[in-house]
């Protein structure tokens, strides 16, 4: 499930100008009722929900919060789509013990779900868009959503992404970034580039310290490379995470 971060850290919180803040998040925060426009299929588990935009504006990063209605059971989800989409994507994986998860597959064309929103501070910071930055994104399964928003709302970005994975089928969209840009490391078959875990991967080969790191995905994976890079000179500022699971 792809849900938000259980905590906004101080680093992130302080990292966004008090203006920016005041002008684009909080004035933006709504609630609109979108229809589903299409459930397209990545894998037999994880899935796009693409919803009607309407007038519903976010910065890339930044996550939602929807419930659909009838049920009465919401959900918080990181935007997939960039930000001058038509529509909202959200990318979902199956839980076993999720109901929601596996509700949202199945709902039919035209549906109405609730969308509030936007939330969150995992974003650019708005000083880092005019200046020569390298970014470092961090991921595991579904983990890899808001820098799919990120990347593709900002052309031009200096980036690379180490995505983890189980299996190889599992590097979704892949193709929507240059090849020497990501590097997708699985664990349960040699389909990627790297086998082994993510936080092995840069016990390996290193880690770059004129880059700024965002991390997304598990917590276990969080903190053991957050501690890992800190432990080797990166500074906690240049070090952006956010929870999923």
């Amino acid at each position: 499930m792809t849900s938000k971060s259980q905590t906004e850290d101080e680093n992130k919180i302080m990292a966004i100008p008090y203006g920016l803040i005041k002008t684009n998040y909080l004035h933006m925060k709504k609630v609109i009722y979108s229809k589903v426009l299409e459930i397209i299929n990545l894998t037999e588990s994880t899935y796009i929900l693409r919803l009607e935009k309407n007038d519903f504006e976010f910065i890339a990063g930044q996550y939602l919060v929807l419930n659909v209605p009838v049920e009465y059971k919401a959900r918080e989800y990181s935007i997939y789509s960039p930000e001058d989409a038509p529509y909202i994507d959200l990318l979902i994986k199956e839980v076993e013990t999720g109901e929601i998860s596996k509700e949202l597959k199945y709902l039919k064309v035209g549906t109405k779900v609730e969308l509030t929103g936007p939330f969150g501070f995992f974003v650019l910071r708005d000083n880092v868009k005019t200046k020569m930055n390298h970014f470092t994104f961090v991921a595991t399964g579904t983990g890899i959503s808001p820098f799919h928003s990120i990347i593709l709302s900002n052309p031009g970005l200096d980036y690379e992404i180490i995505h983890g994975v189980r299996y190889g089928y599992e590097a979704y969209d892949s193709n929507d970034y240059p090849k020497d840009r990501y590097l997708l490391c699985t664990t349960r078959d040699h389909d990627g580039a790297y086998f082994g875990r993510v936080t092995q991967y840069f016990k390996e080969k290193g880690i770059n310290k004129n880059t700024i790191y965002y991390i997304c995905g598990n917590s276990g994976m969080i903190s053991q490379l957050t501690d890992y890079l800190e432990q080797n000179g990166i500074s906690p500022e240049n070090i952006r995470t956010e929870v999923f699971f």
